[in-house]
């Protein structure tokens, strides 16, 4: 197991560093109850004690459930400044804009709510001069499992080389709520959605190949598949190199 000690303190400087650099005054991030917000929120915190997440429902009833439960109880033990925007109505406002402009697919129907999300993080932060805080890790990067200018962008983000394992094993040695570390990982995008179903792969697969190189035949192609479809979401935008 890593040093969670050493890892702390120095993700915690980092984050003063940064934010420091900016010259920006607090941070914000997207409070989903979920394990990675849940770790992003416990260290922004203690680098700056002004930080705010945001709780973000969006039309899935698991958002206004166990995921606005778990957001509130990671706040209330961290002493976390939460604030709570629902996003239903800017969602259906933005389908009902769309209906006979083209025609959309589940996929385009999902990825709606992450960029709300960040569109909503970006306007806070930019009206209180605040820095928006990532909450990706490395194995939802590799797979390319985010939404391209939603939960993918960010200003920094201090967990993106750990594995969701490694994320797991972190949050347990902080002691954070255990209904957040047993619960199946999910975006919430739709009813039902779990992240591992989705992409029909464990966590602990990908884990252990991104650590060690190792995977069943099966896993290692859904995985190489995955990875090579999003290799468009990991690259700089393409730009026009000039004369």
């Amino acid at each position: 197991m890593r040093d969670y000690q050493e890892e702390f303190d120095k993700r915690v400087a980092f984050i003063r560093e940064t934010l420091e650099k900016s010259g920006q005054k607090g941070i914000v991030y997207g409070n989903s109850g979920g394990k990675d917000c849940t770790l992003v929120g416990i260290l922004c915190k203690a680098a700056c004690d002004d930080t705010v997440g945001v709780l973000m429902p969006c039309a899935s009833q698991r958002n206004f459930s166990i995921d606005l439960t778990d957001g509130k109880a990671v706040a209330e033990k961290y002493g976390i400044e939460t604030r709570l925007v629902d996003l239903t109505p800017v969602r259906e406002a933005e389908l009902a804009a769309l209906e006979g402009v083209t025609d959309m697919t589940p996929a385009a129907i999902a990825n709606i709510a992450p960029r709300l999300r960040m569109t909503t993080l970006y306007a806070i932060a930019g009206a209180e001069g605040r820095l928006v805080a990532g909450t990706g890790n490395r194995s939802e990067a590799y797979m390319g499992y985010f939404t391209k200018w939603g939960d993918g962008a960010n200003d920094f983000n201090p967990i993106a080389d750990l594995t969701v394992t490694e994320i797991y094993e972190f949050l347990a040695w902080l002691d954070a709520p255990m209904s957040i570390r047993t619960k199946a990982p999910s975006a919430g995008l739709f009813e039902g959605q779990t992240d591992e179903s989705e992409m029909g792969v464990t966590y602990a697969a990908i884990d252990k190949f991104l650590l060690t190189g190792e995977a069943s035949e099966r896993d290692r192609a859904v995985i190489d598949r995955f990875h090579t479809v999003s290799e468009h979401k990991r690259r700089p935008i393409a730009v026009y190199p000039g004369p």
